[in-house]
């Protein structure tokens, strides 16, 4: 397979790219098993997600796309550092206020606000499959969160997420996002976060596995 893996810093993927001899601006695929894996650091965020994509796209043919990173989780039930799969993602703060009450774009009919993965893993049925939500501002606020709870019940969020999805449902490319979690969403707190860990098993299952795709 031509597999596209995606994903927003260097730093989420370095020790998969150090492990198969490859660099950060690396412009040739790396063979890993039967696939051509092409290397795709988008920058933070939907915007620059969605524009790495689109030119992405117009310049290869993929059969898979994998968007792969950190995530914090709103449950408490899945542990720090633990892999999750998105099957489900939500552009939380597309749409407008009304005085009090938010109404999306998608209640205004004005477009769509969930998107889904097209593929699905298969390998490790073990691994907890996800909502997530994608934002431009991460949630610290305890009102925030509890806002954001009630009204879209999420289980992870990110700034990338539902943005890959969208471009990948346009572009007819399959989508499959992957992420571990770093953190709890909750009052901001970085001595609580364990990027270490999340960056270290993410990796190891990339190098384990992605070859089995």
């Amino acid at each position: 397979m031509e597999i596209l893996l995606l994903a927003a810093t260097y730093q989420e993927i370095a020790p998969f790219v150090e492990r198969f001899g490859a660099n950060r601006h690396i412009a040739d695929p790396i063979n890993i098993g039967t696939h051509r894996v092409h290397l795709l650091i988008s920058g933070v965020g939907m915007t620059a997600t969605a524009y790495a994509l689109g030119k992405a796209f117009t310049q290869n043919n993929f059969d898979l796309a994998l968007n792969v990173g950190i995530a914090g989780s709103f449950s408490r039930n899945i542990k720090i550092g633990q892999l999750v799969e998105v099957r489900e993602d939500i552009l939380a703060e597309l749409g407008a206020e009304d005085d009090e009450e938010f109404i999306s774009l998608e209640q205004m009919g004005l477009g769509d606000v969930i998107f889904y993965g097209t593929d699905q893993l298969k390998l490790d049925t073990d691994i907890r499959t996800v909502t997530g939500i994608t934002v431009n501002t991460v949630h610290g606020n305890e009102d925030s969160i509890l806002r954001i709870s009630q009204r879209l019940n999420p289980t992870i969020e990110s700034m990338e997420g539902a943005a890959f999805f969208y471009a990948c449902q346009q572009a007819k490319v399959p989508a499959l996002q992957l992420r571990t979690i770093s953190n709890y969403v909750e009052k901001r707190n970085r001595d609580n976060w364990n990027l270490p860990l999340a960056v270290k098993n993410l990796n190891d299952w990339l190098i384990e596995n992605l070859a089995r795709l």
